[in-house]
């Protein structure tokens, strides 16, 4: 099976934003620094949030930040636009295609009924999980009432 971690970097990276707030300079080297991933890596996921209008980027030093309520963004959302085909692609199966075999030759279609399901369920899971959810556990992990990123 198949996470990919490009949501759970997302999440890091609008959880910063949103403890920022709009006075702060949210830049893909500090998120970089604060993530452990590379800057570019942390650009491609902007452009990626920003193309499904959860934040928005200035070039140059200025940085990004949140233009969507916390309240209103799904962590689905969240999936869907920096991995589009993710939970589409989260569990494999595996292509030997032996002709000779009965269970090589099915085993797709066969399993696609019930990986659908996975899908489906999964995605209903993300889409009741809200960013505001999520800044919630983050300010209890804090165990402090919520304050700006220092």
């Amino acid at each position: 099976m198949h996470i990919s971690m490009k949501c759970s970097v997302a999440v890091h990276c609008l959880i910063f934003m949103n403890e920022a707030g709009s006075d702060d300079r949210v830049t893909s080297t500090l998120l970089a620094e604060s993530t452990g991933c590379n800057p570019a890596s942390i650009r491609a996921l902007f452009a990626a949030l920003k193309k499904a209008g959860i934040i928005d980027v200035q070039r140059g030093n200025v940085g990004a930040h949140l233009i969507q309520d916390p309240k209103d963004v799904t962590l689905l959302d969240i999936q869907n636009a920096v991995e589009p085909d993710g939970l589409a692609t989260m569990i494999g199966v595996h292509q030997y295609k032996g002709q000779s075999c009965p269970v090589a030759r099915n085993i797709h279609a066969t399993l696609a009924p019930s990986y659908e399901k996975i899908e489906h369920a999964t995605a209903g899971a993300m889409r009741s999980i809200t960013l505001a959810d999520i800044i919630d556990d983050y300010h209890v992990q804090l165990n402090d009432k919520p304050t700006r990123h220092q």
